[in-house]
Formats: structure tokens, C-alpha cells, sequence
């Protein structure tokens, strides 16, 4: 076996005997590796990503004094904490304390009191042109991987819980059919990704009687011709037609499978694949009732 390596160097038995890393795996170990990072790794490996002109210091108002918490110091410090979905305030705090012993710095207290009012400071705005900036970024970078030459876009919805309070009860109802004081506010989200890059195109937010239809309708203008589209939730007449409009493929599962003999397509292209059409609907005069 010694003879055998010489010629074949990436020959190895103990490396024949492990079971092939899927993908989702190596993505998991990817995704540990980053929650790992101290907050300076990572404004290295995403600060090329942002603009730190988003992080400059205010002349007035929020952020403008000198505090260990700055806009940055505190974005990267809940972008740690987004991450890790078990990361608490003091877990973040620690982290913090590490960077500024790094830095050779004073520690800061251990109290979580003025990082959670710092989070509390950073706007909307700014976020949504991180976000914005980064799924530019995103798509340039993986624009050379698209599925022949073409850009494939998915849409999806889910729904986000919150605290309890009045306020957001107001805005974002719980469902009729729970009991008062049973259930949380939730608000549904209907976004659009890059299947390519994984980047954020667009998103609508919307309370329990906004469908996610009238969301992905309302971000039409994020397709450009060229561009293919999938999901099961969106098969509908209307959307395919809207959509082929601007020049872009709709690929969808039907909604509802209803099974088709072979006998009875237009022409079988290969096992489970058979062309169909549907004949067009009749219109029916509704009866009036006097």
C-alpha cells in the first residue's frame, strides 16, 4: 500500500472509509465556524461587503457621542447575536469584552443595559440599505453561476411572532380564532432570493389578511426578462401570464396534482413527463334571481 500512495497521492483508506459531507452539512460546519468569530474577524470577512459610510458617526442626535458602543460596534455585536439563535445579550457582551481586550482596551461592565439600548437605536433605514447593498454584492459576485445564463429567483413566505403588547396587536393581529390574551402578534413576509448568490431581492410585510399572492405581486417589478421563477404556493393563470409579460419563465408545481394518463397528453417526453394542455375555461352567465 506504500507503493500505491507514491503514485496515487489522494489515495488515502481512511479517508475511502468516511461517508461523503453532503451540502447542507459543510454548510452547517461553515455557519459554526463563523458563530465562532470574534466581532473583529467578523468585520473582516463582511466589512467589504457594507459601506462603512452607513457606520459613520452622527453629528447630532443617535450615535453621535463617543461610547464603546458605536453604530458599528453594535451592529456587528446583533449580527453576532443574529447568528446564533441561542445567543443571548450577555453571551454578547462577553464577546465584547473579548474585543476590547484585544484591542488592549478597558472591559466593559458585564451588564446588558447599554448594548440593548444601543440595538434599540439603529434605524430602519440603515438596515434596509445594509440589506439592500449586500444583496447587490451578493448577486455581482455570483452572476458567472446562474442556471444557463440565467438568473432564477424563488419566492416564499413565513411568518414572524412578537411580543404581546398592545402596540402590536394593533398592527399586526393574532387570528380571530384564538382566545384573547392566547396567542402573539404575527406578521407574514413574502420575499424574493437569488437561488444562485442566497441574496435578498425584495420583500413585503403584511398582518394575517394580506396573502402572500398580493406580497409577491407587489414586488413584480424585482424580475427582469430573462429570469426564471419557482414555487408551488404562486402556480396560478394570472401570475404565469403577468410574468411572461416582462419575459420571465414561471416554473411551478401544480397547486393541486391530478393524475394524467399518458394516453391523454399531447406528447410523452420521457418517464413522468408528459405534455399537456388544458382546454380553455367555458363562461358561464351567472343567474340572476330576481
Amino acid at each position: 500500500m506504500k507503493n500505491t500512495t507514491q503514485f496515487i497521492p489522494g489515495f488515502h483508506l481512511q479517508t475511502l472509509r468516511r461517508k461523503p459531507r453532503s451540502e447542507a452539512q459543510k454548510l452547517v460546519q461553515i455557519k459554526q465556524k463563523i458563530r465562532q468569530h470574534s466581532l473583529i474577524d467578523l468585520g473582516q470577512c463582511f466589512g467589504n461587503f457594507i459601506p462603512s459610510s452607513l457606520f459613520k458617526q452622527h453629528s447630532s442626535g443617535q450615535f453621535s457621542r463617543r461610547r464603546l458602543f458605536s453604530k458599528e460596534n453594535t451592529f456587528w455585536a446583533f449580527f453576532t447575536q443574529v447568528l446564533d439563535a441561542d445567543c443571548g445579550c450577555r453571551e454578547v457582551i462577553r464577546k465584547v469584552q473579548a474585543y476590547m481586550a484585544a484591542k488592549q482596551c478597558p472591559a466593559p461592565s458585564s451588564s446588558t443595559s447599554a448594548y440593548c439600548q444601543a440595538r434599540n437605536k439603529l434605524d430602519r433605514e440603515t438596515l434596509e440599505q445594509i440589506v439592500e447593498h449586500t444583496g447587490k454584492q451578493l448577486q455581482h459576485r455570483g452572476q458567472d453561476y446562474g442556471f444557463n445564463g440565467r438568473r432564477v429567483i424563488v419566492v416564499d413566505g413565513t411568518g414572524i411572532s412578537m411580543p404581546d403588547t398592545p402596540e402590536n396587536q394593533a398592527q399586526w393581529p393574532q387570528s380571530s380564532r384564538q382566545a384573547e390574551g392566547c396567542g402573539f402578534p404575527i406578521a407574514y413576509v413574502c420575499a424574493c432570493f437569488c437561488l444562485q448568490s442566497g441574496a435578498l431581492l425584495s420583500s413585503r410585510t403584511g398582518h394575517r389578511k394580506t396573502s402572500e399572492l398580493a406580497q409577491f405581486r407587489d414586488q413584480i417589478d424585482t424580475f427582469s426578462a430573462g429570469d426564471m421563477l419557482g414555487d408551488k404556493m404562486f402556480c396560478s393563470y394570472y401570475d404565469v401570464f403577468k410574468l411572461s409579460q416582462r419575459g420571465v419563465d414561471a416554473v411551478f408545481t401544480l397547486g393541486v396534482r391530478k393524475p394524467i394518463a399518458t394516453t391523454n397528453a399531447v406528447k410523452h417526453l420521457g418517464d413522468d413527463d408528459l405534455l399537456i394542455q388544458w382546454p380553455k375555461p367555458r363562461w358561464t352567465k351567472r343567474a340572476s334571481y330576481s
